[in-house]
């Protein structure tokens, strides 16, 4: 039997995110430009799948679109391989990935089937990559997680910062600065939550990972290595307080970085035009790499401290099983209000916006930097910001991620699994997220005293 082909299906469209997803994609179905002329929804219940279309399709004039459902279940290979078979990328929004994930990559490694999800779980991605990458490079699968806040604003805003320094200036570090802001209050994603509490439990499974793993190369990065600094730090040109971010973004963007180290003019194409290849070469030759952290800010000290609370909390019972049953049963009380299992309310995610800083701090002439004793003397300030994170940025990022390698497939990589940042980078994927609510600013350039 032939069965239908498609050329996207979203797995886990129930979830809150999901169905966001879905209605995103909706936008660049059958549209006159877009690549995207079918797809289907993906689930365990079907019910509940058409629920959350009909959530996204919203109130319509029209006859709404034929959109297959389709049954599968994270648990069932059987049911994952099918839908593998009929659909040329598979966006995956079924989290927590550690817990449901590993069944989906495979099934895509197995049947050359590209794929994409919006993790933001460094042990299961580095954990998919040393299980899959040899399989899925072999059967032609491109295996890309992170496509969603998680890790492509940091990735791509490392990368605009690093472009802004021109020879002979270099960058040496950019420390980024994430501000989340809303006029009602900030809810965020169960889902993101949970993930946390994981990683918790899972951080010794990671150390285990990386110690059996190769070393991967280097990055030669210009002058020393900055200072830690202070825990709670008052960066006052960007006006926030700030802390330390344990988030998937730095190991993303080093795994970027090492991927790059490795090939310095980037991933070679499936089937790339000259033209392609010129780009691609001309893009990494203006990205030099840099020492990369994350950080969440503040506009208050009293919201740092709330932070650090949080961090306490999750840090201290994620370790034990009863602890961890505690923080997921009760998550408004351990998360000072900032998580809760209902989700937002559509007009806490409409009043919602981000920020992200990005302080670039390098040499105005590379020649100082072989200086030991000589510290940076130039900063670079940019930034990124969007509406809201969880439903409604990361929706729009993998959508323009998808629709990408549907419509720029000879000139990404045949398959392997890797980071958004090597693949996506020297594509237009920038302007794709400017013409969809994103921007991505120059806000100085300016001496500093070294």
């Amino acid at each position: 039997m032939n069965k239908p082909r498609y050329d996207a299906v979203i797995l886990g469209v129930s979830g809150f995110t999901g169905k966001y997803v879905v209605r995103e994609a909706l936008k660049f179905l059958n549209v006159p430009s877009s690549p995207l002329k079918s797809i289907a929804l993906a689930g365990r219940n079907p019910s509940k799948l058409s629920q959350a279309l009909q959530w996204a399709i919203g109130p319509s004039k029209g006859p709404p679109p034929d959109i297959p459902i389709l049954t599968a279940d994270t648990s069932d290979p059987s049911s994952l391989a099918a839908i593998c078979s009929q659909t040329s990328i598979l966006l995956n929004c079924v989290g927590p990935f550690r817990l449901h994930g590993d069944p989906v990559v495979a099934a895509c490694a197995a049947a050359g089937c590209d794929y994409l999800d919006i993790s933001g779980e460094p042990e299961f991605m580095e954990r998919m990559e040393a299980k899959y990458h040899d399989r899925a490079a072999e059967s032609g699968a491109l295996v890309v997680s992170a496509c969603g806040f998680d890790s492509v604003p940091a990735e791509l805003g490392l990368m605009f910062n690093s472009r802004q320094w021109v020879a002979p200036a270099v960058v040496n570090s950019v420390e980024a600065y994430v501000s989340l802001e809303s006029e009602k209050r900030i809810v965020g994603n169960f889902a993101t939550y949970e993930s946390a509490v994981l990683g918790v439990a899972n951080a010794k499974q990671l150390q285990q990972l990386r110690r059996s793993r190769p070393r991967r190369a280097r990055p030669a990065i210009a002058g020393p290595p900055p200072s830690k600094g202070s825990t709670i730090e008052h960066q006052k040109k960007v006006g926030l307080w700030a802390v330390k971010l344990p988030s998937a973004d730095a190991i993303v963007v080093r795994r970027t970085l090492s991927t790059l180290t490795e090939n310095p003019g980037g991933l070679q194409g499936m089937n790339e035009s000259a033209d392609a290849v010129a780009k691609r070469e001309a893009f990494w030759s203006c990205v030099k790499p840099a020492h990369f952290g994350v950080k969440i800010g503040s506009k208050s000290l009293l919201g740092i401290l709330r932070i650090i609370m949080v961090g306490i909390f999750i840090g201290l019972l994620g370790n034990t099983g009863f602890g961890r049953w505690l923080l997921l049963t009760f998550p408004s009380v351990f998360s000072l209000g900032w998580f809760r299992k209902k989700g937002p309310s559509e007009e806490e995610v409409e009043s919602a916006s981000f920020k992200m800083w990005f302080v670039g701090k390098g040499f105005s002439n590379e020649s100082n930097a072989s200086q030991g004793n000589r510290k940076p003397d130039m900063e670079v300030i940019t930034r990124v910001s969007g509406p809201e994170i969880g439903y409604v940025t990361t929706p729009i990022i993998l959508v323009q991620c998808a629709l990408i390698v549907l419509s720029q497939r000879n000139n990404l990589p045949k398959g392997g699994v890797y980071p958004p940042g090597i693949v996506f980078g020297p594509t237009d994927l920038q302007e794709k997220l400017e013409k969809n609510g994103m921007s991505f600013d120059v806000i100085s350039k300016s001496s500093m005293s070294s």
